[in-house]
């Protein structure tokens, strides 16, 4: 049977399709030769969304730097000839307690980390998402070539749900980045209760980077739109062989890196697994030769050790 890997970004604004396509397979192949010495060759494929939350892409014309289009963080092979892994200590189970974006526990890490800049930046941009996602009135629209739009949500589930069904016949490894680790969830978890297509699939492994899904508000919103037995907690989607989540300690967004505290497993007994890694993207402001971490960044996550050996495991099995 083949396999195709599929990402999926999340809600801010993109570089072009074909650009970010590439970016994303570049990172997952760096991470596989530095990380495992292995040049592995795959199919792959994604979910691209930005054209119609925004009019136009961002770019990286350096002449117009200035421009608030400019993308400043575009993907680069890393200086490190290997990525390091992380151990486990005694801030990681601080933080898997730590859901709540407005609560005590988020100051309490944004004191202890100094994580001021990026911090602001995070719960700013989640929060806003989360409400645009939300939204019960927010429409855009259907595609980049009409003017008719829907319900904002409606349209992104859609779009992954049509290239889910594309690949059917595949198995798929679906990655999926903040905001669009949300939208998978409930994608994944509508197709596994329609009778069209729960058993239409060959296999779908779940892997979630720099996830916001252990925020109170999401999994509340999960337990509203969805009926469940016994003690109402969300659980792994019923269609999901695996599902791998993967949080830097430093990314403000996947806040609750623990996801498996929160999610029940499925039917077939499938749990979420946590693996804290260490998201080393950084990119040099060329005017002040300023080096800049963002531990959220796509690119940082794709090449992890941790992220790169689940990628190996799902193409050599």
């Amino acid at each position: 049977m083949s396999k195709i890997i599929i990402g999926i970004h999340g809600l801010a604004n993109k570089p072009p399709e074909n650009i970010l396509k590439s970016w994303w397979e570049l990172s997952i192949k760096e991470g596989l030769h530095k990380n495992l010495n292995q040049n592995i060759s795959f199919d792959f494929d994604m979910v691209y969304w930005a054209d119609v939350l925004y009019k136009n892409a961002l770019h990286n014309e350096k002449a117009f730097a200035f421009d608030d289009l400019y993308n400043n963080e575009p993907y680069t092979e890393a200086k490190e000839t290997q990525f390091s892994e992380h151990k486990d200590g005694f801030w990681d189970s601080i933080r898997g307690g730590a859901e709540n974006l407005t609560g005590g526990s988020i100051d309490f890490i944004h004191k202890r980390l100094g994580m001021d800049k990026f911090t602001n930046w995070a719960i700013g941009k989640t929060l806003k998402d989360l409400a645009f996602y939300y939204s019960p009135t927010t429409c855009i629209p259907v595609d980049n070539n009409t003017s008719t739009t829907a319900l904002a949500r409606t349209v992104l589930q859609n779009k992954l749900k049509e290239k889910l069904i594309l690949h059917k016949d595949h198995e798929i490894l679906l990655i999926a980045h903040s905001m669009g680790t949300i939208i998978s969830y409930d994608v994944l978890r509508d197709l596994g209760q329609d009778s069209q297509y729960k058993n239409a699939f060959q296999k779908i492994e779940f892997v979630t980077i720099g996830s916001p899904l252990g925020v109170s508000h999401v999994k509340t919103q999960i337990k509203l739109e969805r009926e469940y037995a016994g003690d109402n907690r969300v659980r792994t989607p019923t269609i999901v062989s695996q599902w791998d989540n993967y949080a830097d300690p430093k990314d403000i967004v996947s806040v609750d890196s623990h996801l498996s505290d929160d999610y029940e497993p499925n039917k077939s007994d499938v749990k979420v697994k946590d693996d804290i890694v260490l998201n080393q993207f950084s990119t040099v402001d060329e005017q002040t030769k300023e080096v800049n971490h963002n531990h959220h960044k796509s690119y940082g996550y794709l090449r992890t050790p941790e992220v790169s050996k689940r990628v190996r495991d799902f193409l050599n099995s």
